[in-house]
């Protein structure tokens, strides 16, 4: 009974998600790039390399509040200076010091010509109102921040495909860049299927159940920066080719939950095919998520529709999003790496099963080590340990994995 359960969904010509994954980059067709203003940006990709225009700094600064000095070598402590004036960050000044002459300086502000080194304001004694005193031995070009220290015009500053964090923002604003060419966003649809859905508690008497799948994606997209419409069809063919053939006109990736297994219900494959999408596969031996479906239809101006049809149960779906949909959205905007998969240590052991599976886990460290721990009711029904899980983690097909092994996993945060 248990090799029965064990070989259960692993029928012949499964393909394997890593084979899945290879599918949707080698097929999906990169989107068009617009230019966007910088501090409208966050989270695109970049579609070309971005170099510098200017040198940072712009000009040789002090990077503290002090003095700037003019001395031919070391300079030994109780040396005075005389006092010549004072230079404020963002101010310019026509100063140019000579041997034995200091100016009061603040941090930022730019070093006058004739400049050797800057004296922290901790080692300077005011003698009057026009010297100063050294109060302990100072080496020559100390606190100067040179011209061009950190990025000389046309040094790389961005590359293409590299995504724009709140810090590749900063520093890009840092240089002067004001506008970038990304790619676009993908125009997405969702689509939830299933009469079983309920509108409201009343329905609960007709058998119905709430929908999680539509908060999940809505909320999953929302963590992207990126907006989606959603929509719900009933389980007739005639409701569902409809509704499919409207969208395949208008976006980029038809995004389907329920409706890609073979019930008498599930019409979201045939429909699809008949309406002139190409399959690139159905079926993976995975769980959950067997019946995942891709398919990709070419319209006549050479752009794609692209369609993803996940399971309908919501486990099913949540790992879909994290793992296929995040691919395909990539894919769309010039990123064909695979995912990021961590490496991790199995505090316990995990039975055998002829698919591949991903576990909701909690990874913590211990000791400088990562460790991954399975979290209880994984079926693919239940969402309730996604309020500890902070990752997927993946277990290979047919062989028990035994504590202390290393296993691979992909953090599902924040």
């Amino acid at each position: 009974m248990n090799n029965i359960v064990s070989a259960c969904g692993a029928e012949q010509g499964l393909i394997t998600v890593d084979q899945a994954l290879d599918l949707i980059r080698d097929k999906t067709q990169v989107l068009a790039t617009k230019n966007f203003k910088l501090d409208h940006a966050l989270n695109r990709y970049l579609a070309e390399d971005v170099y510098s225009s200017i040198n940072l700094p712009l000009f040789s600064q002090s990077a503290v509040d002090g003095y700037a000095l003019s001395a031919p070598s070391t300079i030994e402590p109780n040396r005075s200076f005389a006092l010549v004036g004072e230079i404020q960050a963002g101010h310019d000044s026509e100063l140019q010091l000579t041997q034995g002459q200091a100016v009061r300086i603040f941090t930022g502000a730019k070093i006058p010509l004739g400049t050797t080194t800057v004296a922290r304001q901790e080692i300077v004694k005011i003698i009057d109102s026009s010297h100063i005193e050294i109060t302990e031995s100072l080496k020559a070009h100390v606190d100067i921040r040179d011209v061009g220290e950190e990025i000389a015009v046309g040094d790389l500053l961005a590359s293409s495909g590299q995504q724009l964090s709140v810090g590749a923002i900063a520093s890009l604003s840092m240089a002067g860049i004001q506008t970038v060419n990304v790619f676009q966003y993908p125009k997405v649809a969702v689509v939830i299927t299933g009469d079983e859905v309920a509108a409201s508690v009343e329905d609960f008497a007709a058998g119905k159940i709430f929908d999680a799948n539509a908060p999940l994606i809505q909320a999953w997209f929302q963590q992207q920066s990126q907006q989606v419409e959603i929509f719900h069809v009933a389980d007739t063919e005639h409701a569902v080719t409809a509704l499919i053939q409207t969208l395949s006109k208008s976006h980029d990736l038809i995004l389907t939950t329920g409706g890609v297994s073979v019930g008498d219900y599930d019409f979201i494959r045939p429909v699809t095919l008949n309406l002139g999408f190409e399959q690139i596969f159905w079926k993976v031996k995975q769980k959950p998520g067997k019946p995942i479906f891709f398919a990709t239809l070419q319209r006549a101006d050479h752009s794609a529709c692209y369609l993803l049809g996940l399971p309908g149960n919501p486990a099913a779906v949540y790992m879909g999003m994290q793992i296929y949909t995040s691919t395909v959205l990539n894919a769309l905007q010039g990123q064909k790496q695979p995912p990021n998969w961590f490496s991790a240590v199995l505090t316990h052991d995990v039975k055998m099963d002829a698919r591949e599976r991903f576990l909701r886990m909690s990874a913590s460290f211990d000791q400088s080590i990562l460790k991954v721990k399975s979290l209880s009711k994984q079926q693919s029904h239940m969402l309730s340990n996604l309020m500890q899980a902070n990752c997927l983690v993946r277990i290979p097909a047919g062989q028990t994995m035994l504590a202390g092994q290393i296993v691979q996993g992909l953090f599902i945060g924040p």
